[in-house]
């Protein structure tokens, strides 16, 4: 993981560069966030992380505040989290996180794209075993805590990669552990920048040009549909 899921991630945050898209995924974190567990982000810790998130993109104020106004809206449907499997071309696994109000739109939204892109959706578990379930927080460090010192102290609470990069802090836990990372950092003053989960492969198969560029139009084409949330695949 580490430097090599970075420059990965980094990757797959350039195709992200529609703001207008990045500020939907998270509308869609506060509001399921909202519904879940209330309007007060002192008494939900998932709201509070998708609040971080909105401001690390400067993600603007009213929008934040229209978003968790929607959700407190009895009219509102709640959105299902559901999860797809497939490959695209040239063996590469795909898999697709959504958040829907129509499951039969989504579902046949994300079949056509596969279809249309030499890949075939498939069944549930068809995929996923190939990625490990991680959670990742970026903090600012603390002047009076030594880097080495707060790494050991984070090992009782998940940590299983602690990345120093210039003026911030990755740690990286598996997905149950985010509630207790979470919590460590808030009872202890670290400001956290931004939070996340993450689908990191456990094997990557490494494609020519030609081949790269099939597999980025298929996964382009998912990342557009207003219902996807995340997309992950093997593609090295």
């Amino acid at each position: 993981m580490g430097r090599i899921f970075e420059v990965r991630k980094h990757k797959m945050f350039a195709r992200y560069a529609k703001m207008s898209k990045q500020f939907a995924r998270i509308s869609k974190d506060v509001f399921m966030a909202v519904k879940a567990s209330g309007a007060n982000p002192d008494n939900n810790p998932r709201l509070r992380a998708a609040i971080q998130n909105a401001r690390a993109v400067n993600m603007p104020k009213d929008r934040l505040e229209a978003a968790i106004k929607k959700a407190t809206s009895k009219d509102e449907k709640d959105l299902e989290i559901l999860t797809y499997e497939g490959y695209g071309p040239h063996g590469i696994a795909v898999l697709v996180e959504t958040a829907t109000d129509n499951p039969t739109r989504t579902v046949a939204n994300i079949r056509s794209y596969f279809n249309k892109y030499n890949g075939s959706l498939g069944t549930t578990g068809s995929v996923s075993f190939m990625f490990d379930h991680k959670c990742n927080f970026r903090i600012k460090p603390k002047t009076d805590v030594q880097p080495e010192d707060l790494e050991l102290e984070l090992i009782d609470y998940g940590c299983e990669e602690f990345v120093v990069d210039k003026e911030e802090i990755i740690v990286y836990g598996p997905f149950e552990t985010f509630g207790s990372l979470q919590s460590y950092f808030e009872s202890n003053g670290y400001e956290i920048i931004e939070s996340s989960f993450d689908r990191i492969p456990t094997v990557t198969k490494k494609l020519d040009p030609g081949q790269e560029e099939e597999v980025t139009k298929l996964l382009d084409k998912i990342e557009d549909d207003e219902d996807v949330q995340n997309v992950y695949s093997t593609m090295e």
